[in-house]
């Protein structure tokens, strides 16, 4: 049998929360097609009793160290969603199978090295076959992703020339951390402390631009101090997650065709406040960046972390934790003349596990019923770049994040 969608990992945290909005929003048997794919038929027919779904939701079981299983099933599904991480570990043989045999494919992969060194090998696969292969489809990267894109729409719109330089600027950031997170970004510091080019591309701004098309652009604002923003008229530091979104921001404009100018700069922190004690917090962030990095660079102290101190994969927020939490970021952005022009975008959910869960879902959705092969063909894409304002659409109206331009 074929399927409109298969959820691979649906028995691992994230998954599961894929699995469930799946079975409450489009439901088993109707208009959508869907599975639910792992390497444990036990555990994957318990996720299916949790989440209430009947038993007529199809389990279909395969191993991500099995290319072969792999290839086979992707071959039953228009579109594979995947949360499978660290994906540098455990997601190079399904992404494969994918672009070789044409299968659309969503992830939440935050891990820029690895992206880098496959944007290239699976861009003239997927070509070939079809196939749209779509990273960073979670928190990060899409409301940053979307969030510029959306605000560069209005200004080509209003002022019929682009933003030359957009900061994103989060607000509020109100959610918990799960081990699968934890594991990719340890997994990333593994990977930089093998090979020291890998710590080059985390730097670079422009490592996803730089592969496949070929680009390289101007110098970047820097994110690692402290520092009063005078758009936001507040302070701020370093944003974990900037790493990954900027880069995602930067292969956007470039796969659209540079809309936004060869001169285009990004950047994005997190705002800690007014007066003296948002400096403070400010300054705090940056030393607490700085050590981080350096911690975790340390393999003995990623080994003690690990072992004692951070969750494992497979935990993760509560319920109640999920739906609380919240994001809010703000985008401000200035053409080249002067004129300015800001964005809000609104999450509801715990950013990184019930806010995603919808992200992804809806954006393979959008991939499936929204964006045909004429309009994005084959090869390796950003959200913005394979589905852009069809997907602002979506997610406004099926997975309450909001955009609003602030005049």
């Amino acid at each position: 049998m074929h399927y409109d969608l298969i959820v691979f990992g649906a028995s691992g945290f994230t998954g599961r929360l894929v699995a469930d909005y799946l079975n409450r929003r489009y439901g088993v048997g109707g208009e959508l097609s869907w599975a639910m794919a792992g390497r444990s038929a036990a555990k994957l027919a318990e996720v299916r009793a949790q989440i209430g779904a009947p038993a007529t939701l199809p389990l279909l079981v395969a191993d991500a160290a099995d290319p072969q299983a792999l290839k086979q099933l992707v071959a039953r599904a228009r579109v594979v969603i995947t949360t499978v991480g660290p994906y540098q570990r455990h997601g190079e043989a399904l992404v494969r199978a994918c672009a070789e045999v044409g299968t659309d494919y969503v992830d939440l992969c935050g891990e820029p090295g690895w992206m880098a060194t496959m944007i290239p090998q699976l861009q003239g696969p997927a070509e070939r076959s079809g196939a749209r292969i779509t990273f960073s489809c979670g928190f990060d990267s899409i409301p940053f992703d979307l969030g510029v894109l959306f605000l560069q729409d209005e200004a080509l719109r209003r002022y019929g020339e682009p933003l030359t330089r957009v900061g994103g600027r989060v607000l509020v950031l109100k959610g918990g951390a799960s081990g699968g997170t934890i594991a990719s970004a340890l997994a990333s510091y593994e990977a930089m402390g093998r090979d020291p080019e890998q710590a080059r591309l985390m730097a670079d701004p422009f490592a996803l631009t730089a592969v496949t098309p070929g680009f390289r652009g101007p110098a970047q604002p820097d994110g690692e101090q402290a520092a009063f923003d005078e758009q936001a008229q507040a302070w701020s530091g370093p944003f974990v997650m900037a790493v990954i979104n900027t880069k995602n921001v930067h292969r956007t404009n470039a796969l659209r065709g540079h809309p936004w100018g060869r001169d285009f700069r990004y950047d994005e922190r997190l705002l800690t406040g007014k007066g003296r004690q948002g400096e403070r917090r400010a300054r705090l962030l940056a030393r607490s960046a700085w050590l981080q990095e350096r911690l975790l660079g340390f393999a003995p102290t990623r080994a003690l972390l690990r072992r004692f101190v951070l969750p494992k994969p497979g935990e993760g927020p509560s319920p109640e934790q999920q739906r609380k939490g919240r994001y809010e970021i703000v985008f401000h952005g200035e053409t080249a003349d002067g004129r300015r022009l800001a964005a809000r975008v609104k999450g509801q959910g715990d950013p990184g596990y019930g806010s995603t869960c919808k992200l992804i879902s809806e954006a393979a959705l959008c991939l499936l019923q929204d964006i045909t092969r004429g309009m994005t063909p084959g090869g390796v894409w950003t959200p913005g770049a394979a589905m852009g304002m069809a997907l602002v659409r979506r997610l406004q109206e099926r997975a309450e994040l909001s955009f609003a331009i602030e005049d």
